[in-house]
């Protein structure tokens, strides 16, 4: 498996921590799904009394911690953000997000590269939420990114993987890039589809928090990204248009 920063995955699913019916069900989802990686709100971390018992809820689980700057609009917001999560969760770990449009929100890629070139001057390790469009990948890359994580659909729109000719694309620009789909995926099998295009990891969120049964759905999903990576390993058979028997011809009996 690729390496994010060095640190190799022992799953390839990262989990998000947010919409869960209860801290209990979050905790259950977390154990079954088998996320080597946690994404945490800085908001949540700070929004009431019970940041400091989820926090700990968090560190129990044993997983990597990749904070976010979920919310954030300008580049001094998600900038500042990222420093006070750095503080909080002990990680140069951050999950750039910069919002540029409210209904889709969609990443604004002009102020996200922005802020990635000072996150990483700043000794930053940025995994950027970005759009499958392949300049702004190289930018990004040339900002001191070292990962690209492309959404597969607008968040919690739980679409799927709406551009599979782009994302295709970028896993064949960017062949030693670890790359991540996130964002829109609402099924187990948009993720193993994302995993059967080359993709090093798949996080989500929604998708396990808002189910019915969030542990069946993290189990679910769990299995999905491990077919779909041993999918992709076997080196999978090309489409055709045309048929093609199993059974050769050659050798038959042909009774007159």
């Amino acid at each position: 498996m690729r390496a994010f920063y060095g640190t190799t995955l022992a799953n390839p699913l990262m989990l998000g921590t947010a919409q869960y019916p209860s801290p209990a069900i979050l905790e259950a989802a977390f154990r079954e799904s088998g996320a080597a990686v946690a994404t945490v709100s800085l908001r949540r971390e700070g929004a009431d009394g019970a940041g400091q018992a989820f926090w700990e809820m968090i560190r129990a689980l044993n997983v990597l911690v990749l904070p976010n700057t979920a919310g954030c609009h300008t580049v001094k917001e998600a900038v500042t953000t990222a420093h006070m999560a750095r503080e909080v969760f002990d990680t140069p770990w951050i999950k750039l997000e910069l919002i540029g449009h409210t209904d889709s929100l969609q990443p604004d890629v002009f102020q996200l590269v922005e802020a990635a070139k000072i996150l990483s001057d700043e000794g930053f390790q940025v995994f950027p939420y970005t759009t499958e469009d392949l300049i702004v990948g190289e930018r990004l890359l040339a900002a001191g990114c070292e990962v690209l994580m492309p959404w597969g659909a607008p968040i919690g729109s739980g679409r799927g993987l709406n551009n599979t000719y782009a994302l295709r694309a970028m896993r064949a620009e960017f062949p030693d890039t670890p790359l991540v789909v996130d964002a829109g995926i609402g099924l187990p099998s948009h993720a193993a589809a994302a995993m059967e295009l080359g993709y090093d990891a798949v996080l989500l969120n929604t998708a396990v928090a808002k189910a019915g049964d969030p542990v069946a759905m993290a189990r679910a999903m769990a299995r999905a990204v491990e077919a779909g990576a041993l999918g992709a390993e076997a080196d999978p058979m090309e489409p055709r248009d045309m048929a093609e028997a199993s059974t050769p011809v050659i050798g038959k009996a042909f009774l007159s």
